[in-house]
């Protein structure tokens, strides 16, 4: 059984069913195809990396299909786009709130660790209000070396 971040593949898209639920929509078979390749990716997922696996198991995908989807499982909260990267991930909370939210990129490796720190956020407001500037979401992706690659170079 596939796991991503420590949870079941079942468990993980049987939560995602409820979350679409309780939102008043509705986990299709292709939005679950498409979450289902999102989590079981070992890291972010372009739309195109999306699409190109697709079409092996639906022939007839194409990239307006994707894009839709992709935009039903962010507003549904359950993938978090990673700007930098134009790319997918997880998102490990659909209950947090997704406009206060930091993502930490590895240069080495690809991998993206999702962290909720309200007072990065706190932060952020306190240094815009400074400058007149009233913030709406404040998503932050911060490029570095992860623990795992910091320790494989040593």
């Amino acid at each position: 059984m596939s796991k991503k971040r420590g949870r079941p593949l079942t468990e993980a898209l049987t939560e995602a069913e409820r979350v679409c639920l309780s939102n008043g929509a509705q986990l299709t078979e292709l939005r679950r195809t498409v979450l289902q390749l999102i989590l079981e990716a070992p890291g972010p997922l372009t739309a195109y990396q999306l699409l190109d696996q697709l079409k092996e198991i639906r022939k007839s995908a194409v990239p307006p299909t994707v894009y839709r989807t992709l935009e039903f499982l962010m507003e549904n909260r359950l993938v978090h786009k990673i700007e930098q990267l134009n790319a997918f991930i997880p998102c490990s909370d659909a209950h947090h709130d997704h406009h206060d939210v930091q993502f930490l990129i590895c240069e080495k490796c690809g991998t993206v660790a999702e962290i909720e720190d309200h007072a990065i956020v706190r932060a952020l407001a306190k240094a815009a209000e400074k400058q007149g500037f009233h913030p709406g979401k404040a998503v932050v992706e911060l490029d570095g070396i992860c623990a795992a690659c910091s320790t494989s170079a040593h």
